[in-house]
């Protein structure tokens, strides 16, 4: 459960327990095209449901499609939509992702970077050298959003939601050496350092693009047991600390609430760079991100740093590069 008391924060109706459609409910959508990565597995199929089940045209932007085919024929049945499509995308291969981008070339007025991987139990790297966990929730996000930017610009009140988690605790954005090539390997730091890098992209969209319409905010979806992004870490390890106590799980209807809401919510038309856990604003935090495998206690973002431009620059260099074109690092 999340504190949501803070003062000036941005407080809605809802809450841990609401689900995606109780959040959508009442809110006509008709008109707008929705993008959810991942969104044939998880939280994901239950983002895409409320969206068209709002109205909105729906792009499940997802590896598999014939899982995606396969969830785009339940959301149909489920609410009556038949405005769901299915477009290949593999945010690791950047290939892909610039792929994905050149073919789209209408309006974009949602972006929900859904999709993600977890605790990798060894270090992978992709033909970049990339460490896979970065690679596929930052830097594949952070290429697409800005492969889009151009149809997001042209919706004129775009919003994208990026999705971390109360994991980015665990780790800051590690420049020195981002893909562990002098550090042990550690799945879950890694992951950590991933939903850190979610949490500022969204503060610096928002500052960057702003002017343009765009709003871009974070949120923690919660814990949810029953998706596969627990996949990757031990079997034992993770019903140890399910037995624990250590989370609140939430359904997947429940865990994709806060997207949906801060997706979709009129309370929060025009505004960007803020971080959403329980379907409310929660307090930034200037602790030090702890590194232990043990839950965290606290689901607070990192406070931005005065270096959230440099982040960008780094990612765009990564995200925009070609073969023989110089890589440009941290100008700080």
């Amino acid at each position: 459960m999340t504190d949501t008391t803070t003062p000036n924060r941005i407080q809605t109706p809802f809450g841990f327990d609401s689900t995606a459609a109780e959040v959508v409910a009442g809110i006509d959508l008709s008109g707008r095209r929705a993008i959810v990565t991942g969104g044939s597995s998880g939280i994901g199929i239950e983002t895409a449901r409320a969206l068209a089940g709002a109205g909105a045209d729906v792009t499940l932007a997802v590896r598999d499609t014939g899982a995606g085919e396969r969830t785009a024929a339940d959301i149909t049945a489920t609410t009556g939509s038949t405005a769901i499509h299915v477009r290949p995308l593999d945010l690791a291969d950047q290939r892909s992702v610039a792929a994905f981008a050149a073919g789209w070339t209408v309006p974009l007025h949602i972006l929900v970077n859904n999709a993600g991987v977890m605790a990798l139990p060894e270090l992978q790297l992709t033909p970049e050298g990339w460490e896979a966990q970065f690679a596929t929730n930052h830097l594949g996000h952070f290429a697409l959003a800005l492969g889009l930017h151009d149809a997001l610009a042209a919706a004129g009140d775009a919003r994208v939601v990026s999705l971390s988690s109360v994991a980015h605790l665990r780790s800051r954005v590690v420049f020195d050496d981002l893909f562990f090539a002098h550090r042990p390997y550690d799945p879950l730091v890694a992951y950590g350092q991933s939903k850190t890098a979610n949490v500022l992209f969204a503060v610096e969209a928002s500052r960057r693009w702003g002017a343009e319409g765009i709003t871009a905010n974070a949120v923690h979806p919660g814990a949810i047991a029953t998706t596969g992004l627990s996949r990757h870490m031990d079997p034992e390890a993770l019903a140890d600390a399910i037995a624990r106590g250590g989370y609140d799980y939430k359904t997947p209807e429940q865990g994709a609430a806060t997207s949906v809401l801060v997706a979709t919510s009129p309370q929060l038309e025009g505004i960007g760079g803020h971080y959403f856990a329980d379907c409310n604003e929660i307090r930034a935090s200037r602790r030090r991100p702890a590194a232990s495998v043990s839950p965290p206690t606290r689901s607070t973002p990192p406070t931005p740093s005065a270096c959230g431009s440099c982040r960008w620059r780094y990612s765009d260099a990564r995200a925009t590069s070609r073969p023989g074109r110089r890589r440009a690092g941290c100008a700080s």
